[in-house]
């Protein structure tokens, strides 16, 4: 995160790891923990892949693009996100079918600032806490001269759905979902717009 926090925000530390695999599959509505468990192997588990993983120094998925937001005096949620270029390139014909709607939206809004993962602890919602998280995406985003926010979510959650239209965010476009053994109540990835 380039903009300085200020307390309930902070940037992710790698120490934050473990806290940041379990917002991040709670963001993915427990996709991240099905992959994850398809890397696992009888020396590293599933939530291992996912705590090493955020401890990367690079890649949309490391601690290093991170902010936390603390309640009493613990991380209640996380902020990841990233500038989509203004220039798409076409899917790769290999993109495994799981991923492509989900990257066929992505592709949809280019030049946006993409809110990849917005999570709060189950016992810390119904605080703010998600509105305050998506109103420094909003500050990130127009610090970088972005024209819009976007973000992608299961058309199940609709808790999710509620908070993103609460705070101006329209349906752009959706696609259906490819499962294969994951199991979620979703039909569809909704691709959610903001002009900033």
């Amino acid at each position: 995160m380039r903009l300085p926090l200020a307390p309930p925000l902070r940037p992710a530390r790698l120490s934050d790891a473990a806290k940041l695999a379990e917002l991040v599959n709670y963001a993915g509505e427990g996709l991240p923990l099905y992959l994850w468990r398809k890397l696992a192997t009888p020396e590293t588990t599933d939530w291992e892949i996912g705590r090493q993983r955020a401890m990367r120094e690079t890649g949309s998925f490391s601690y290093k693009n991170a902010a936390m937001i603390e309640a009493e005096g613990d991380v209640a949620g996380c902020l990841i996100g990233y500038a989509i270029a203004d220039k798409i390139d076409p899917l790769p014909e290999d993109m495994p079918a799981m991923f492509r709607p989900l990257q066929e939206l992505e592709n949809l809004a280019p030049g946006s600032w993409y809110v990849n993962v917005l999570a709060v602890m189950p016992e810390h919602r119904g605080k703010g806490l998600g509105t305050r998280l998506l109103r420094l995406a909003d500050d990130i985003g127009r610090a970088d001269g972005k024209p819009m926010m976007s973000v992608i979510v299961s058309d199940a959650n609709t808790g999710a759905r509620r908070l993103y239209e609460r705070c101006s965010y329209t349906q752009a476009a959706r696609r259906g979902m490819v499962k294969e053994d994951w199991i979620n109540a979703g039909r569809n990835w909704v691709l959610l717009t903001k002009r900033l």
